[in-house]
């Protein structure tokens, strides 16, 4: 009897432990990802290449009456394209292979304007084949751009346009193995060549392209392509080019309703939509450049690594991929600059990402688990295994218990999209030093990824919590990391009345400084607020992290004499900023002058010349004329010359002359790079020392 009731009582504890342990089934919450939609989403990372007849022409839109012969890189060589993209971690690259000017980097059958016709290896050269060739010798994968706009092509705008347009694509998904991205522009219609006509050609975007047959031929030819548009149908525009996604970013697109070259599309429908009906990501492109095409004149304004930190923290960490350009120069190489900064951030993201906060299973708990969704597959890597609350529980949350105290200012966070993107807001909160709970952050979507930058947080438990969700939330992974501080030399500025002003890479940093030409990192003094300097001087300073107690390289910078007396002598409203110590503003001179009164007799013995630093410049002073004066009446000639290269290289000018007493200053432009009026960012003087 006794035997009987022990094996009753043992029954009822196997079947209580499966009905704990049954997992409740997970229905996917539409839309969702197909196979070729999920591969794409893994690669993250990957390039574009602007290189094209706009490189040769210094354009950015060519019209499409260049002479093919143009086309001549001097040393093209695709095998650096993928070696460096390779060492960035990038997964492939994205080439031009025909822009809105219509010229054609593969010898087609469809045109005249293309290689063939090319001074590059007497028009026998093939650029995509070269490139498809290097890059997938790397391991890499391989895409075209596609432009639907042909300014050069005269049948543009009628029927017979689609069959060319068609069969230029036929021959770009059939001669050069298998491709994993087609991108198609929205920039469509406008002013062209057109085979002579110099006209403007509008088309109907919705319905010109009759976009259902040509993505027909995509598929057909390339099953395994993703194709990019405005609408997708596949990877969806950002709607920027500034390379970033936004802090609600769904991958839920109602497709159907959107066209490529939208006018309101960047306004109504780039940030996604929650209750979209197909499953469109977004991409985020951007150059490293200002400009798409390589222009030498931007040499010197390729992105700064906090800028292109922020690109990445808000593309890849707002459940987007990163698409960055590289303008390739007219050698037919990605330029040693984009190089140079490339390499910088993958460093950085690197190192960003090494220092990650140990978690075992132990370490986590929650509010509830659906069965074999448990809690603990939050550590493992792979989509397929995730954590489940049971359904209709939210608000569902996960606590971490580090066990002891932990630094962290990152955070990573991953949804199993395979069954659709659900999350629509969460929330970390941390427990302070009194056992009570503070927010840390508040967001709203997660989807493939979502990493936060997080001021720097020492807690021995956060906490994770989903509050509003479309269905039970499906989150696959999340971790915790304590990045090193970005540690640069400060950003320093002077206004026109002497106020020294610095700008750290990162909070928390500190800032040592002299004026005296004296090592900063044992003299310095600490930076703490604006100061004023008006006489010349040097100014060296260095960053530091009071954590590892590391500093940054030094900066120096020569300041000349404050402007804080400083008056144009010119009717121009803008006049101003021609002394307002900011080179993004300038001044436009109709007379081709800049005349100054400095307020009081200095002992000069030079001049600095800034040209216009906006992205399309003009009126920049190419042959040059310097005056001086004690009662702005009477000029002498101080100094004459030409500024060269300044058109390629548009950085500050400057020139010495014998010392000389003066009030009164004016530089004279005696021509421009382009015949166009002067243009001046700012004038200063150097003094006798």
């Amino acid at each position: 009897m006794m035997r009987n009731q022990l094996l009753f009582v043992l029954t009822l504890v196997l079947l209580a432990s499966c009905r704990q342990t049954e997992t409740e089934p997970i229905a996917p919450v539409h839309p969702i990802p197909d196979e070729k939609q999920l591969a794409w989403q893994d690669l993250e990372f990957y390039a574009f290449a602007h290189f094209n007849m706009n490189t040769f022409t210094n354009m950015e839109w060519g019209m499409g009456d260049e002479d093919p012969s143009l086309f001549n890189p001097t040393d093209f060589n695709p095998k650096q394209w993928a070696k460096v993209c390779k060492e960035a971690g990038m997964k492939g690259i994205i080439i031009t292979a025909k822009h809105h000017d219509g010229f054609c980097l593969w010898p087609t059958a469809t045109t005249e304007h293309s290689v063939k016709n090319a001074a590059w290896k007497d028009g026998k050269g093939d650029i995509i084949k070269e490139v498809s060739e290097a890059f997938k010798a790397e391991g890499l994968k391989f895409g075209v751009y596609l432009s639907p706009w042909d300014r050069n092509h005269p049948t543009y705008g009628t029927p017979e346009y689609i069959s060319v347009f068609r069969e230029q694509l036929r021959e770009l998904l059939t001669n050069y193995g298998e491709i994993f991205e087609v991108w198609f522009d929205g920039a469509n219609g406008g002013t062209g060549f057109y085979g002579g006509a110099n006209e403007e050609r509008r088309v109907d975007k919705k319905n010109y392209y009759d976009w259902p047959t040509t993505i027909e031929i995509v598929r057909e030819l390339q099953p395994n392509a993703v194709i990019f548009g405005d609408a997708g149908p596949d990877v969806r525009w950002v709607g920027n080019e500034h390379g970033f996604a936004y802090p609600t970013t769904w991958s839920n697109l109602m497709r159907d309703s959107i066209y490529g070259g939208m006018p309101e599309y960047s306004k109504r429908y780039s940030s996604g939509q929650e209750n979209g009906t197909h499953w469109v990501p977004a991409e985020a492109d951007v150059s490293i450049r200002p400009g798409w095409y390589y222009h030498a004149y931007e040499d010197h304004k390729v992105r700064s690594l906090p800028e292109l930190l922020d690109i990445y923290y808000n593309s890849i960490g707002r459940n987007s991929s990163l698409l960055l350009n590289f303008p390739v120069d007219r050698t037919g190489q990605i330029h040693e600059n984009d190089v140079q900064q490339l390499m910088k951030l993958v460093t950085k993201v690197k190192e960003d990402f090494s220092q990650k906060v140990s978690l075992s299973v132990s370490n986590l708990s929650a509010s509830s688990e659906n069965g074999e969704h448990m809690v603990g597959n939050l550590l493992q890597p792979e989509m397929e295994t995730f954590w489940n609350p049971k359904s209709g529980e939210l608000p569902a949350t996960v606590t971490i218990d580090f066990g002891e105290e932990q630094t962290l200012n990152r955070f990573l966070v991953q949804e199993n999209i395979s069954l659709g993107q659900r999350v629509k807001s969460f929330e970390l909160e941390i427990k302070n030093e009194n056992g009570q709970w503070e927010p840390l952050a508040k967001e709203t979507t997660i989807g493939y990824k979502r990493i936060l930058r997080l001021p720097d947080t020492k807690t021995s438990e956060v906490r994770f919590t989903v509050h509003d969700a479309k269905e039970s939330p499906v989150i696959s992974h999340l971790a915790f990391y304590n990045a090193p501080k970005l540690l640069l030399p400060p950003t320093i500025s002077r206004d026109k009345n002497g106020l020294v002003r610095f700008d750290l890479s990162e909070e928390g940093l500190l800032s040592f400084y002299t004026l005296d030409g004296s090592d900063p990192k044992t003299d310095g003094l600490a930076y703490e607020n604006s100061f004023e300097l008006i006489k010349p001087g040097t100014l060296k300073a260095v960053s530091k992290d009071p954590i590892t107690g590391k500093f940054s390289e030094p900066i120096t910078i020569t300041f000349s004499l404050a402007k804080k007396k400083w008056v144009v002598i010119a009717p121009e409203k803008d006049a101003n900023h021609l002394i307002d110590d900011d080179p993004s503003t300038n001044y436009t001179s109709k007379q081709n002058r800049a005349s100054i009164d400095m307020g009081e007799t200095q002992e000069v013995s030079g001049f600095t010349y800034y040209p216009m630093q906006t992205r399309y410049m003009s009126g920049l002073i190419k042959d040059f004329e310097f005056y001086t004066s004690l009662d702005g009446k009477n000029w002498q000639k101080a100094a004459s010359g030409e500024f060269g290269n300044i058109a390629n290289s548009p950085i500050e000018q400057q020139v010495e002359f014998e010392p000389r007493t003066a009030r009164y200053i004016r530089l004279v432009a005696k021509s421009t790079t382009d015949g166009q009026a002067a243009t001046f960012a700012e004038i200063g003087v150097l003094l006798t020392e």
